[in-house]
């Protein structure tokens, strides 16, 4: 059984950085692609970075100077740095996981995963 859960939310200033985590279990890395997702106004999710299994990242453009995605491989976690954290960003992010074999490559669409976590939540104070 696959399970997921974030960590590493909070409240951190405008300009602040955060480093989110996310632990799995039932998921062996080189089977799945994973990604990390935060929510839109009304509810949807969008997807902000992405990473294979081989370690190819993929970012929304406008985020990659600022967002990082890796993963331990031997400890199943995800994580995710951000820099520079804008009010606007203040977000549940999750994190998301589909099998290798289920995979479309649309790594930034929520319909493209099958597994998620609850979220942590993230709040950033101007």
């Amino acid at each position: 059984q696959v399970r997921l859960m974030e960590s590493g939310g909070g409240t951190v200033q405008a300009g602040g950085s955060l480093s989110l985590s996310c632990n799995s279990s039932g998921v062996t890395f080189s089977r799945y692609y994973m990604a990390w997702f935060r929510e839109t106004p009304g509810g949807g999710r969008e997807g902000v970075a992405g990473i294979d299994s081989d370690g190819t990242r993929s970012y929304v453009e406008s985020l990659k100077d600022r967002f990082t995605i890796s993963q331990d491989n031997h400890k199943n976690i995800l994580n995710l740095h951000i820099n520079n954290l804008k009010p606007e960003e203040t977000d549940k992010y999750y994190c998301a996981a589909d099998p290798k074999w289920a995979f479309d490559g649309k790594w930034s669409s929520r319909e493209e995963y099958i597994h998620w976590g609850r979220g942590t939540q993230v709040t950033v104070s101007s």
